[in-house]
């Protein structure tokens, strides 16, 4: 309520009194004015937030004092626990077959929807993305976002049925070509050492190959694990612009990273990306369940948005308005900040660890979230063994680190990956990923190396226990 709309008798309360409550209420309907144009550069309160949230859920028909509601959906919900979860939104957002489009019964969901795109705008604006010309979020995983933007090429380009990509072993990525019935055309990395590279003279060999009209896109990704670099986007982005074929990047976690940012940024000035899709959980520390569709050309973002069937759960933008109203300007580039810092940290430990037990960390410089150290002396002839390494990582409550043996193929849609989860196809040395992503502290990194110690030492020394066994056997 504006209580300067409403005249209060002085018998009430004192005027005197009354002004400093009114000025205080000032302050805070300009930051809610400012919201409007960009992210605020403090985080906001709980109660703000919260104040903020319940208001633009009073602008939905079904939270109206006189609704009667005579639709099929008007969003009804049963349950009180899951109406005060959503803070009573329950209308979504879009409309059907647009995630754009505003709903006539649910003003509050669309400004919520619409305000969330342009408050991630700002924010990728401002960590070094100033050519981004729009974006919005999909509540949809990254992976079926992927498809989502492959599916709206697809209209633009009917007669095309090839995707060139870029290998990268994750499942997801992948299926999102295979989902859309496109085929397609894995690009192995280029192996300097024991990193991997973009191959971009072969990226040039298929466009001439396969011709420029049977092909929908270029498919690159930029964040990824170890020891596979990111792709080189620009040189990309180059063959892209050259040929005049749409280039789509999976940036999954890459709005983190400032190389990565600062890659994006070079490939639009140099050549031509159509999309870069990111995972809002990754990036902004959310729930799982949404990704960000952005472009450097804004009018290609509708093909997206239109692309999609159906109205759209509006749980995901809450979550991320909520978030970005939390921490502010200033609380995502601290946290971005730290991240790569952190990662120096990892990487610099790491490497003392390695270098006693005649191990190394692969030099895969052009990766700055993930790290590989390879595991050939603790492996030794007993290649299989070595993966129980994980398992104990895990049990003892470290995440996310993956351990990666020769020969371990995997199908995905009819299609064979040799020695799947290493991004190639002749692994001699297993290895261990880690990543510094965002949030990571210091005590984790160092308790990891903690508990990476001791189930090196166990595992040395079950080795060096059978290994004697089994000389004790043949002397007898």
């Amino acid at each position: 309520m504006n209580f300067e709309q409403v005249n209060i008798p002085e018998k009430l309360v004192p005027d005197n009194y009354l002004q400093l409550g009114l000025a205080a209420q000032r302050s805070k309907q300009r930051s809610f004015k400012e919201l409007l144009e960009k992210l605020p550069k403090n985080g906001w309160s709980d109660e703000r937030i919260e104040e903020l949230v319940h208001m633009l859920a009073s602008l939905d028909s079904n939270n109206y004092p006189h609704k009667v509601g005579l639709g099929e959906r008007e969003a009804r919900i049963a349950c009180k626990l899951v109406a005060r979860r959503h803070y009573n939104f329950g209308h979504g957002i879009g409309r059907s077959g647009d995630l754009l489009e505003a709903q006539p019964k649910a003003a509050g969901s669309t400004l919520l929807a619409r305000l969330t795109n342009a408050l991630i705008l700002d924010l990728i604006r401002g960590i070094g993305l100033p050519s981004c010309a729009g974006c919005f979020l999909v509540p949809m995983c990254t992976g079926m976002t992927l498809t989502l933007c492959l599916q709206s090429l697809r209209k633009r380009r009917p007669g095309a049925r090839y995707v060139l990509w870029s290998r990268i072993d994750q499942k997801s990525c992948f299926k999102a070509i295979t989902a859309t019935g496109l085929v397609p055309v894995v690009i192995p990395c280029l192996i300097k050492g024991e990193s991997l590279n973009t191959n971009v003279d072969l990226f040039r060999e298929k466009i001439k190959s396969l011709g420029v009209d049977s092909i929908l896109c270029l498919y690159t990704t930029t964040s990824c694990f170890a020891p596979r670099n990111s792709d080189d986007i620009a040189e990309v982005s180059k063959l892209s612009k050259q040929w005049q074929i749409p280039h789509l990047v999976n940036n999954a976690y890459g709005l983190q990273a400032k190389e990565i940012v600062n890659q994006l940024e070079c490939a639009n000035r140099v050549g031509r990306i159509d999309y870069f899709v990111q995972s809002s959980d990754k990036n902004l520390l959310v729930p799982v369940g949404s990704a960000i569709v952005a472009s450097f050309n804004e009018s290609v973002l509708h093909d997206v948005a239109s692309t999609y069937a159906g109205r759209a759960s509006g749980s995901q933008s809450l979550d991320v308005l909520m978030t970005l109203l939390s921490l502010g300007r200033n609380g995502f580039r601290l946290l971005f900040d730290q991240r790569g810092e952190n990662f120096n940290y990892l990487r610099e430990n790491l490497r003392k660890f390695a270098e006693p037990r005649g191990e190394i960390v692969i030099d895969s410089r052009f990766n700055s979230i993930s790290l590989a150290i390879t595991l050939a002396t603790l492996a030794g002839d007993q290649m299989k063994s070595i993966t129980k390494l994980g398992s104990m990582l895990h049990m003892r409550g470290v995440s996310g680190a993956r351990v990666i043996v020769p020969g371990q193929n995997k199908t995905i849609d009819g299609h064979e990956f040799l020695d799947f989860g290493s991004h190639r196809s002749n692994l001699q040395v297993p290895y261990l990923t880690v990543a510094a992503g965002i949030g990571i502290t210091r005590e984790e990194i160092d308790k990891f190396f903690d508990i990476f110690n001791k189930c090196w030492n166990q595992i040395f020394q079950t080795k060096n226990e059978k290994i004697m066994s089994l000389l004790e056997t043949t002397i007898k």
